[in-house]
């Protein structure tokens, strides 16, 4: 039984420190990892990441949330 990522995080916005929920996102069937986004109040774009370390950061670098994984 694996078990399933949250769907939803909370963290504390870098620009107006108000939380922020960020969800996961829709990822093509890869196990690497698991992809949140979410947009604040204030207008600000939060992005996280779960998984292995690679992919995480390749994620995380992607300045548009254009990234996707190729295997």
């Amino acid at each position: 039984m694996s078990t399933k990522p949250a769907r939803i995080l909370t963290f504390k916005c870098k620009k107006c420190s108000k939380s922020v929920q960020v969800f996961l996102q829709k990822v093509s069937a890869c196990s690497h990892i698991q992809p949140y986004q979410g947009l604040c109040n204030c207008g600000e774009l939060h992005r996280y990441a779960t998984g292995q370390k690679e992919a995480v950061d390749s994620f995380m670098a992607s300045p548009d949330g254009s990234w996707s994984h190729h295997h």
